[in-house]
């Protein structure tokens, strides 16, 4: 059975020119901004307002009724400005925009990547509920799935990334009465596995024909951005991100997105006014910035990637690299990469020869790449996954999960690629240099 197509209709040509419809890239410069309710302003102000003036006591009536959902919303009626913690213009014009890359009905955006994933938890589960996830996941993410959302009852069940078409039909058949949520992680971080969305789709359809809350596929799309995966397009309910990383680019705002259809997200903007988890304007404001060079960036990003991928894999140091498009043709992995990614990404992790020393001696011989976690920002970032960012996983299941004490993860930035190379060359030349 064919995954169910899910996008929506509502963006897909939101704004045309003598009939042609224009790419999201475009549309980032204004896509859902007024400049004449804004004194003309060429780029939309920062609203730094806690609160709004209502017109009349009628007006703010209708706003309340509409925003705690006391009745249906008219087919033409908006939500009003209330307060800043239930909308913002900056926030609204974002959420628009934020549509485009997935085509998706709508979106909501959160002060972190974390805010954006327990919130959406909170929403769309209730105790008693299974999810199954992949692994390896973002630290974050496991840790709210194993230590905190277990204490309101709620039972997370793990599987490998690398093998989910074997594992993860026999979990939804045996977790079938209780599961609510699949939630995938594609690529994996830092391993870059891929998970098959449209497998993990069908899974949920063929369960959701006999019951009437359904099983909903949630999917991690951080790791290769809104550019080079559209996990709605395979039939995803949600796609989740930190934007934090791509989106935001700059390695200078925190904050979150859910992006996916309006009656799923109209539940987890309810949670999220309550939980007061949404992002503020100055967030806002900084990420329509952002959004405006997301393409150029990624793009850069992406073809420097592939260069110093390409020149790790020959490089006599390195064992092996971990990079979508240097995959066996003849892999499931590579038929998942060519099925529903348009480009690799930027992220190459790599086992460095040796172990733990000789990757730490590499780590604190680099010059230009900066030795710090995060992803997605206009620099290169090189850090040690075993260590760091997932160091809160035992080794053992490190190992199983293929993280190797060995292993470097690069996110690759905006610079000259020869400059990469000449940094990543010196680095492995030190790091294996006599004492």
């Amino acid at each position: 059975m064919a995954a169910k197509d899910k996008r929506t209709s509502r963006f897909k040509h939101p704004i045309t020119l003598e009939g042609r419809a224009l790419h999201p890239e475009s549309l980032m410069m204004s896509y859902g901004y007024v400049p004449e309710w804004s004194e003309g302003a060429l780029k939309c102000p920062i609203f730094q307002t806690s609160t709004f003036v209502f017109k009349s006591a009628e007006e703010g009536k209708r706003f309340f009724e509409i925003a705690y959902g006391l009745r249906e919303k008219g087919p033409d009626e908006k939500i009003g400005l209330i307060y800043s913690r239930l909308n913002n213009p900056d926030l609204e014009i974002l959420e628009d925009r934020l549509t485009l890359w997935d085509r998706a009905e709508d979106s909501a955006v959160f002060e972190s990547g974390m805010a954006a994933i327990a919130t959406t938890f909170l929403a769309l589960c209730q105790p008693g509920d299974t999810i199954l996830y992949s692994e390896p996941l973002y630290g974050g993410t496991e840790f709210l799935l194993t230590e905190i959302l277990t204490r309101w009852g709620l039972k997370p069940i793990p599987f490998l990334a690398r093998n989910h078409q074997e594992e993860l039909p026999a979990l939804a058949e045996r977790y079938r009465d209780s599961l609510r949520l699949i939630y995938i992680e594609t690529p994996a971080n830092p391993t870059n596995d891929l998970v098959d969305i449209a497998f993990c789709a069908d899974i949920a359809e063929a369960l959701n024909q006999q019951r009437e809350r359904p099983v909903l596929l949630i999917v991690d799309n951080t790791f290769i951005g809104p550019l080079w995966q559209h996990p709605l397009a395979h039939g995803a309910d949600l796609v989740i991100y930190s934007a934090t990383k791509f989106i935001g680019g700059h390695s200078d705002v925190v904050a979150g997105a859910v992006v996916g259809p309006a009656s799923l997200l109209s539940e987890i903007k309810k949670h999220r006014s309550i939980l007061g988890t949404m992002a503020g304007p100055w967030t806002g404001w900084l990420l329509m910035r952002s959004l405006e060079t997301l393409r150029l960036r990624m793009t850069a990003q992406m073809h420097n990637a592939r260069r110093i991928a390409r020149y790790l894999q020959e490089h006599p140091r390195v064992e092996r690299v971990y990079f979508p498009e240097l995959l066996p043709e003849d892999s499931p992995q590579f038929a998942i990469y060519r099925k529903q990614c348009l480009a690799p990404g930027s992220i190459v992790s790599f086992d460095i020869a040796g172990g733990e020393k000789e990757a730490f001696r590499f780590l604190n011989a680099l010059k230009l790449i900066k030795l710090a976690v995060s992803l997605g920002g206009t620099e290169s970032l090189a850090e040690h996954p075993a260590t760091m960012t997932h160091s809160d996983i035992p080794p053992d299941k490190q190992r199983v999960m293929g993280i190797t004490e060995q292993m470097i993860r690069l996110s690759v930035g905006v610079e000259h690629p020869e400059d990469l190379i000449a940094d990543l060359d010196q680095a492995l030349r030190k790091a294996f240099a006599p004492a």
